[in-house]
C-alpha cells in the first residue's frame, strides 16, 4: 500500500489532505512541524507533499536536505506561483507542484500520476511490501526490523528484489554475485536461500520462491 507524507504548518490543509488521500486507499501520515521530521523514518514514504512557505524550515530548505535520503517524488504544496520560485523547487529535487488554493480532483489526480510512474532507479531505498533494502548501507529490514543477512546472503536478496518476478537460475545467480571465477559452484545458492528463508520466516513472511525446475524469483 502506498504511504505518503505530507508536511504543512496549517492543520487545516492537513486535514484536508489526509481526508481526501485516505479515501484512495493511501496511508498518510501529517506533520505540522517540519523540525520534528525524524529522518530515519523518509524511506518508508512513496511519495512527500511539502508546503513551502514554512515559519522556521521552509519547504525548499527542507527539500534540500532531504532529497539526497530518498528516491521518492516530492511534490510542493504552496501558493507561490512566480516562475522563478517554481524553477528554484524543480531544480533543488521537487518533482511538481500543487497551487494553493487547489482542489480535492487536482491533488488526488497529481499523487496517482507520479505514483504510476514511480519506477525511478533506487538509488537509496527499495520497498517491496513489508520488506525495505537500504541499497547505500546494504542492510535490509522487514516489519521495521534488520535481517542479519551475511554479504553473501544480501547480494542474492538485492539482485532477486531488484528485478523482481523474473525468474533466475542457481547458476545465473551464483554468476551474478560471486562472478564468473567464484571458487565454489551453484549448489551454495541453494544453502543460501535456505538460510535466507529462515531468517525472514523469523518476521513471518518468505519473499524468495522457488519456482521448480528453474530457480528462484522475488515474489511480487
Amino acid at each position: 500500500m502506498w504511504k505518503i507524507l505530507a508536511i504543512d504548518d496549517d492543520k487545516g490543509i492537513l486535514a484536508v489532505i489526509r481526508k481526501a488521500l485516505e479515501k484512495e486507499g493511501y496511508l498518510v501520515d501529517t506533520l505540522d512541524d517540519p523540525e520534528k521530521l525524524e529522518l530515519e523514518k523518509l524511506n518508508t514514504y512513496h511519495l512527500i507533499l511539502l508546503d513551502v512557505m514554512m515559519p522556521g524550515t521552509d519547504g525548499f530548505t527542507l527539500c534540500r536536505r532531504i532529497r539526497e535520503l530518498v528516491d521518492c517524488p516530492i511534490l510542493f504544496v504552496t501558493a507561490k506561483t512566480e516562475e522563478e520560485d517554481l524553477m528554484t523547487g524543480l531544480g533543488i529535487g521537487g518533482d511538481d507542484y500543487i497551487t494553493k488554493p487547489f482542489g480535492i480532483g487536482e491533488l488526488r489526480a497529481r499523487v496517482a500520476a507520479h505514483l504510476r510512474r514511480e519506477n525511478r532507479e533506487k538509488k537509496h531505498l527499495l520497498t517491496l511490501g513489508d520488506t525495505a533494502f537500504s541499497l547505500p548501507s546494504r542492510q535490509v529490514f522487514c516489519n521495521g526490523e534488520e535481517i542479519p543477512l551475511t554479504k553473501s546472503e544480501y547480494a542474492i536478496c538485492e539482485y532477486l528484489a531488484l528485478n523482481r518476478g523474473q525468474v533466475f537460475s542457481k547458476e545465473r545467480i551464483y554468476e551474478h554475485v560471486f562472478g564468473y571465477d567464484g571458487e565454489g559452484d551453484s549448489s551454495a545458492i541453494t544453502e543460501h536461500i535456505k538460510n535466507i528463508r529462515a531468517k525472514f520466516q523469523k518476521q513471518g513472511t518468505l519473499p524468495v520462491e522457488t519456482v521448480w525446475g528453474i530457480g528462484y524469483k522475488w515474489k511480487i
